[in-house]
């Protein structure tokens, strides 16, 4: 059975930098799409980075050119560097893996979740 565990969330000001990373167990995880999702309070959950089986990233717009998606296949790790963070960036944030190699943007596209990981950006 897949687990996905997230950490490295935390605290920060604004302009500052933080990397989360998630630990994937269970399944073969060099295959499978994997992204980055967060949840503001009162807001849908949404897409933020995503990473196909091959390595090819891709972006919400609003994190483009501040946030990199990256993947370490050989220890099953994914990882998000974001830069340059504002209020706006100020939620949970969820690993996710996805049903197949390719990338979608829904909730409906990723199969399994971690269980989040809680970023703070003050100004």
């Amino acid at each position: 059975q897949v687990r996905l565990v997230e950490s490295g969330g935390g605290s920060v000001q604004s302009g500052g930098s933080l990397r989360l990373s998630c630990a994937v167990y269970g399944y073969a995880y060099n295959t499978y799409c994997m992204g980055w999702f967060r949840q503001a309070p009162g807001k849908e959950r949404e897409g933020v980075a995503t990473i196909t089986s091959d390595g090819s990233p891709d972006y919400a717009g609003s994190v483009k050119g501040r946030f990199t998606i990256s993947r370490d296949n050989g220890e099953t790790m994914l990882y998000l560097q974001m830069n340059s963070l504002n209020a706006e960036d100020t939620a949970m944030y969820y690993c996710a893996q996805g049903r197949s190699g390719r990338c979608g943007w829904g909730r409906w596209d990723f199969a399994a979740w971690g269980q989040g990981t809680q970023v703070t950006v003050s100004s």
